[in-house]
């Protein structure tokens, strides 16, 4: 892991902040959630969850990834996905806009 994501990884995800699927992501539906290819890192990842791939393509219809959470997904399951969201962002699969 490079030092650079490692610090990502520390930092608390910054719910508040307005959010999107990084431009160098590409996402490939499945039928367990999606793929996402990083074409800049030439990293492969897997969403394993089809609310986790609609919550992730829909962050920049929102005005923070916390107001998308609090519309997409159930009260019981917002502090799993705030979780998800993070790893996405230290993996450079989102970032702020």
């Amino acid at each position: 892991m490079t030092q650079e994501r490692t610090l990502k990884a520390a930092l608390p995800f910054a719910a508040d902040k307005a959010w999107r699927v990084h431009p160098q992501i590409a996402l490939r539906d499945e039928s367990y959630g999606a793929l996402a290819y990083h074409f800049g890192t030439r990293r492969l990842m897997f969403l394993k969850s089809r609310t986790l791939v609609e919550l992730v393509a829909s962050l920049d219809q929102y005005d923070s990834a916390e107001s998308a959470i609090v519309a997409l997904i159930p009260e019981s399951e917002r502090t799993m996905y705030r979780r998800a969201l993070a790893r996405l962002a230290a993996s450079e699969v989102i970032d702020v806009r």
